[in-house]
C-alpha cells in the first residue's frame, strides 16, 4: 500500500496532480467496492508518480450516465472545481459504461492536455497511438456490452414479473418488500412501519403512518392552506423525518443524503394509483385475466379516497400559502389604518410595510403580540370542545363503478387500436366486456352512500390540542377559528400598539372547525 501523506496532498502545480475517480452504481457492489476502487486508484497514481488532490466519488450513479453531467466528476470535466492536470480510475468502466460517452470524454480530455490514468493499464492513455486508442475503445465497448446484459436481465425480470402478478423493481414509499432471505426473490410487499429499520431511525419513520398521516392532513383540511406544498415545508422545518428517497437507501443499508421533501413529490404520491394495490407498469395498472387492475399489496386507502384525493388537488388552493418561518400569526395580520395584510417587518416585530402618507407604520414586538394572541384566544375558545372534520369516503360504490367503467374504457380503447383483432382475444375481449357489463348492473343498483366530510367530537378542549402543537400547527389552528389581529397607532409618530383581536361571532363552547 503506497504511503497515503505523500499521494494525497493539496494541489501544487507539479504537472501531475490528478483527481480520483470512483464510481458505483450500488454501494453494496462487492466486487466494486470504494476501498478496492481506492486500492486500486492510489497504486495507479504511484506507478506515474503523481499525486490525488481530491476524490470524485460518485455513488449511486449508473454507468450509463454522461461522465460530463455526474455529480462529482462533471464540475472537474466542465472546469468548474479549479486547477488539475487529470483524473485516475481504477478501470474504464468507472469512467461510464458507453462507448460514446467514454471516447467522447477521453479525446475530450486529450485535447485539453489533461492525463487519464487506469489501474492496469501502463500509464495514462495515449488516444493518438492506435494501440491505446483500439485498447480503449475495446474496453469501454466490454463495459457497454456488459450494461446492455444488465439491462436485457433486468428488463426479461420486470416482465416476468408481470405475468406472474409479483411485485418488484423499486416500491413506493410507504410500502416494503419482505424476502425469505435477504438476497432471495420478494414473497410479499407490505406495509413499511419503520420496524426494519435500524435503532437510530425506529417508529419515527413508519412511512406508512407518515404518508397516511399527509393525505388526512389535506383531505380534512377546510381552510384550503394545507397542501401537498405546505406539508414538504412542514416536514422539512420539523426535520425528523427522511424524505423517501433517503428513507429507501437506509431501508437498503445506505447512508442518507439529507435530501428534502419536495410539495411535487408528495402530490405524485397521493396521485399515484400504486397506492390502492395496484401493480403499476409506465404510470397505469397493470390488468388481470378479467380485465381488472391486479393488486399485489394491501391498499393505503380505496378508490373513494383517490378520486376524492384527485378532485382536492386538482382544485386551485384558495391562497398560495407555504409557511417559509416558524411564526404563530403569518398571514394572521391586518393593519389597521390601510387594511393591507401585516408582515413581520424586521427581526423581531410585526407590522405593516405600506406607505402610510407620513403616518408611521404600526409596529409591535413579535414576542408581545404572540403572548397577547395567544392568552386571548384560549381565555375565549380554550375550554371549548374540539371537534375534527374528517373526511369518510362513504360505502364506495360509485367510487367501485367508476373503477369498474376505467378498466371497460381502457379496454375498449385497446381494442380500437387493434390489441384484441386476432379470433383468440377478439373472445376474450368479449368475455371480459361482457363480464364488466354485468357487475357495472349488479352496483348500480346497490343503494350509495357517498362520502364527504363528518363533524365529530373529539373529547379534548381547544387548550389540550394548543399545548402540543408546534407553531405552525397553532397557527392552522388560528386559520381554523378565522383569528385575525388588527394593529394600528393610537398617536402618530409615536409607534406603539392599540389592537383588536377578532374572530367569528361563536359560541366558545359549540363545535369549532379544528381537526385535532
Amino acid at each position: 500500500m503506497p504511503e497515503i501523506a505523500k499521494i494525497e496532498r493539496p494541489y501544487d502545480g507539479c504537472g501531475k496532480c490528478l483527481v480520483g475517480l470512483r464510481r458505483l452504481s450500488r454501494s453494496s457492489d462487492i466486487t466494486s467496492s470504494p476501498g478496492k476502487q481506492r486500492e486500486q486508484v492510489l497504486a495507479a497514481v504511484e506507478a506515474y508518480g503523481g499525486h490525488i488532490i481530491a476524490w470524485a466519488d460518485d455513488w449511486e450513479v449508473s454507468g450509463a450516465t454522461d461522465p460530463m453531467q455526474r455529480p462529482r466528476l462533471g464540475p472537474w470535466l466542465r472546469g468548474e472545481r479549479g486547477p488539475y492536470d487529470g483524473v485516475a480510475g481504477a478501470a474504464v468502466d468507472r469512467l461510464g459504461r458507453n462507448v460514446r460517452d467514454c471516447l467522447n470524454t477521453g479525446f475530450m480530455m486529450s485535447e485539453q492536455g489533461l492525463t487519464l490514468l487506469t489501474y492496469g493499464h501502463d500509464g495514462p492513455w495515449d488516444l493518438k497511438d492506435p494501440n491505446d486508442e483500439n485498447r480503449f475503445m475495446m474496453e469501454a465497448w466490454g463495459a457497454q456490452m456488459e450494461l446492455r446484459s444488465i439491462q436485457r436481465r433486468n428488463r426479461e425480470t420486470a416482465e416476468k414479473n408481470r405475468r406472474d402478478g409479483k411485485a418488484g423493481g423499486k416500491h413506493q414509499y410507504g410500502y416494503r418488500y419482505e424476502r425469505a432471505i435477504p438476497t432471495g426473490p420478494v414473497t410479499a410487499q407490505v406495509f413499511d412501519d419503520g420496524s426494519s429499520l435500524a435503532d437510530e431511525y425506529g417508529d419515527r419513520e413508519n412511512a406508512h403512518r407518515i404518508l397516511v398521516d399527509i393525505k388526512a392532513r389535506i383531505m380534512n383540511d377546510g381552510t384550503g392552506k394545507i397542501t401537498p406544498y405546505s406539508e414538504a415545508a412542514r416536514l422539512n422545518r420539523e426535520g425528523n423525518h427522511l424524505a423517501p428517497s433517503d428513507h429507501l437507501r437506509v431501508l437498503y443499508g445506505r447512508q442518507p443524503q439529507g435530501v428534502r421533501w419536495s410539495g411535487k413529490g408528495i402530490r405524485s404520491m397521493l396521485l399515484n394509483k400504486a397506492y390502492l394495490g395496484y401493480q403499476m407498469f409506465k404510470g397505469e395498472p397493470v390488468l388481470d385475466e378479467k380485465g381488472h387492475p391486479r393488486r399485489i399489496a394491501p391498499e393505503m386507502w380505496g378508490y373513494a379516497d383517490h378520486v376524492a384525493l384527485e378532485a382536492k388537488l386538482s382544485a386551485k388552493p384558495r391562497e398560495n400559502w407555504n409557511p417559509k418561518g416558524a411564526q404563530l400569526l403569518t398571514d394572521r395580520i391586518l393593519c389597521g389604518h390601510c387594511h393591507h395584510r401585516g408582515y413581520r417587518v424586521a427581526q423581531a416585530s410585526y407590522g405593516c410595510r405600506t406607505d402610510h402618507e407620513g403616518q408611521a407604520a404600526p409596529t409591535i414586538r413579535v414576542a408581545i403580540l404572540d403572548e397577547i394572541a395567544e392568552d386571548w384566544f384560549l381565555v375565549t375558545y380554550g375550554q371549548g370542545d374540539v371537534w375534527e372534520t374528517v373526511f369518510e369516503p362513504g360505502n364506495g360504490v360509485a367510487a367501485r363503478i367508476a373503477e369498474v367503467e376505467a378498466s371497460r374504457a381502457r379496454l375498449r380503447s385497446d381494442r380500437e387500436a387493434g390489441l384484441y383483432d386476432s379470433p383468440d382475444d377478439a373472445e376474450w375481449f368479449k368475455s371480459r366486456y361482457r363480464d364488466m357489463g354485468s357487475e357495472l348492473t349488479r352496483l348500480r343498483a346497490e343503494p350509495d352512500r357517498p362520502g364527504g366530510m363528518v363533524h365529530r367530537p373529539t373529547g379534548e378542549t381547544v387548550e389540550d390540542v394548543w399545548n402540543r402543537l408546534d407553531v405552525v400547527g397553532r397557527n392552522e389552528m388560528l386559520a381554523a377559528f378565522e383569528i385575525k389581529v388588527t394593529l394600528w397607532n393610537a398617536k402618530a409618530p409615536r409607534r406603539w400598539f392599540a389592537g383588536r383581536l377578532h374572530g367569528p361571532e361563536r359560541d366558545p363552547n359549540s363545535a369549532p372547525k379544528q381537526r385535532s
